[in-house]
């Protein structure tokens, strides 16, 4: 999350760039590196995808109005959700609620339960309202 956030500002896409920028001095391990790598190249790939399907939820938000923090959160819960098979909904919305409790807003985390949790009973074939 910390490197999408940091490829909003620097218009990098790939991790070692991102990183090089980011100012994070946490060494990762190989496995770390490979994931986020692949994150970012996904984000980067699936971007329009994603962002409309941000549109289509966030219901009175644009996004170039939603704090960067919240849309680097819901970029890789969503690209996780849609393109990582390997990966259950469940996983990346407590992980990413888990991100919103410590570096969103007041309400973030609530705001993105809802909208992942709307978005993970489509993706697992529930209707839209149960």
């Amino acid at each position: 999350m910390k490197l999408a956030f940091a490829s909003l500002f620097g218009g990098e896409d790939t991790y070692e760039a991102v990183l090089d920028k980011s100012g994070i001095e946490e060494q990762p391990s190989p496995e770390d590196i490979a994931f986020s790598a692949e994150v970012l190249r996904g984000i980067a790939a699936h971007g329009d995808e994603i962002d409309a399907v941000i549109d289509e939820m966030a219901i009175g938000w644009r996004i170039g109005r939603m704090p960067k923090v919240d849309l680097s959160i819901l970029r890789v819960a969503i690209f996780e959700m849609l393109y990582r098979e390997d990966i259950p909904c469940s996983v990346s919305i407590n992980e990413a609620v888990e991100l919103a409790k410590h570096f969103g807003g007041e309400r973030s985390s609530a705001y993105i339960n809802g909208m992942l949790g709307t978005l993970a009973k489509r993706v697992e074939g529930a209707g839209p309202e149960e």
